[in-house]
């Protein structure tokens, strides 16, 4: 059992990359398009442009924390350097100039340059915490117990910081809806700022005690050559392993349905259900907060019956499941007028059943990258654990792309222009929000399901290689 101290030191810092996406899936589209009036093709080529720096840097920052040696370990020094950037880009973020709003072209420079630096900095604290988690236990149910806690942790800002701000910041006002009021949107890049200040700042004080096993852990990475050569052969490396390279794929696939669900979600509440800025709070925070204790709670009693493979596969089935009863009883008209409150209340279902399984496939199949490290470490002598999780996550991130991409150009599409509001919009054009929304999601949700099936991992082969790992550093210390 790893103690809740460490459960929640090493937790609270999943909060700093939930920041990023809350403002990603949340405001970013809404805000450059429809309270700005740059083109949705313009601001989801953007957000994909700076999407794939995100996931080439990932390997990156991964192989050179691993090849890292200091008197602070391999992981520490990158979290503690990230973090006033970090909080400083949210402001640039969502402040830009008069001046800049009045000029499309400095508009897309401005969201592109803050993109970039959000995104790097970010990428600087994530990928080195995600791999301490592979080393502050290597216990098959610990390391879910850990992530567990970090998913949760991640879960939970990313959806209740923007609820927060929805109710505080963004609530209607004299008849002004303030999702569409630019003057609200910066005390919004503060608060993102503030949050991710303390939250960072106190994970990576929270966790220092680790640091002694970051510097004395064997079979660390050669640091002999750290050259742009090495990296790529680190990276060659990490892809030797053939569960690894499955997990890739399904992980780009479910993470397609994810992208395009977080780029569409607070549009298809705003304009097709017409929920205000209040009644998308209470959707956002209420289930999640269900839903991710829930999943903790239920995790440890689920993983000692199922593996975590197949708790993957049944997370997956659900979530398909999921897509296909509310939308449709709204198109074909058998629901009641979007002002009723039995319309929210199956919106909450609906979102506390999402949350549920999103969250438990997203803690069992991180956690299955740990265990994957032990393979490594066997095969091949080396300590690559943020190699793996940078990996993962530049996959992750590049499948992301979809999203806004997908998104950007279904707005042009069904035509959904800026300044129109909730109410206005023309039947034609919810529909086919609906439409896009599904056509985005079930496919590759079916794909990561027929993926993951290939997998071949349990709790007895981790246990036997760590067991062979054990017994190969016990002759290399006999033999000193």
């Amino acid at each position: 059992m790893i103690p809740l101290s460490t459960r929640l030191c090493y937790g609270i810092g999943g909060a700093v990359g939930a920041i990023k996406e809350a403002a990603y899936t949340v405001f970013i589209l809404l805000f450059y398009t429809q309270v700005l009036g740059l083109s949705g093709t313009v601001t989801g080529t953007i957000i994909a442009v700076s999407l794939v720096w995100d996931g080439i840097s990932d390997p990156l920052v991964g192989s050179l924390s691993d090849r890292l040696r200091s008197r602070y370990g391999r992981r520490h020094p990158f979290m503690a350097l990230s973090i006033l950037p970090l909080g400083l880009g949210f402001i640039g973020l969502f402040s830009p100039p008069q001046t800049v709003i009045e000029n499309s072209t400095w508009l897309a420079g401005w969201l592109l340059f803050w993109s970039l630096w959000v995104r790097t900095f970010a990428t600087t604290f994530v990928i080195p915490h995600l791999a301490l988690s592979a080393e502050i236990t290597s216990d098959y149910h610990g390391r879910t117990q850990i992530l567990g806690a970090r998913m949760g942790f991640m879960f939970l800002c990313a959806v209740l910081l923007p609820a927060l701000a929805l109710t505080l910041i963004f609530p209607e006002q004299d008849g002004v809806d303030g999702r569409f009021d630019p003057s609200r949107y910066p005390l919004y890049g503060l608060l993102s700022c503030a949050v991710v200040w303390v939250l960072a700042t106190l994970s990576t004080l929270g966790t220092r005690r680790h640091i002694r096993a970051e510097v004395e852990h064997p079979g660390g990475s050669d640091t002999s050559r750290t050259t742009p050569f090495a990296l790529f052969a680190d990276l060659r490396l990490t892809l030797s392993n053939r569960n690894f390279r499955l997990l890739i794929g399904y992980d780009i696939a479910a993470t397609t349905a994810y992208g395009v669900i977080s780029t569409l979600n607070i549009l298809v509440w705003t304009f097709f259900w017409s929920f205000s800025s209040t009644e998308i709070s209470i959707i956002m925070a209420a289930p999640t907060l269900l839903g991710v204790g829930l999943a903790i709670s239920t995790l440890g009693p689920l993983g000692r019956r199922f593996s975590k493979q197949r708790l993957v596969q049944l997370s997956l089935a659900g979530l398909i499941l999921n897509c296909l009863w509310l939308y449709p009883l709204q198109l074909f008209g058998w629901l009641p007028a979007n002002s009723d409150t039995l319309v929210l209340a199956l919106n909450f279902i609906f979102m506390l059943i999402f949350m549920y399984f999103f969250m438990v496939r997203l803690v069992s199949s991180t956690s299955i990258v740990a265990d994957l490290t032990d393979e490594h470490e066997l095969d091949h002598g080396l300590r690559q654990e943020a190699g793996f999780f940078s990996v993962i996550n530049f996959v992750s991130k590049l499948a992301t792309i979809a999203g806004p991409l997908y998104g950007g150009l279904a707005l042009d599409i069904i035509g959904l222009e800026t300044g129109m509001r909730p109410g206005d919009v023309p039947v034609e054009t919810l529909h086919g929000l609906v439409y896009a929304l599904g056509l985005g999601v079930i496919p590759p949700l079916l794909v990561a399901l027929w993926i993951i099936s290939r997998v071949a991992t349990s709790q007895a082969h981790v246990e036997a290689v760590q067991a062979k790992i054990a017994a190969r550093h016990q002759r290399r210390q006999s033999n000193i």
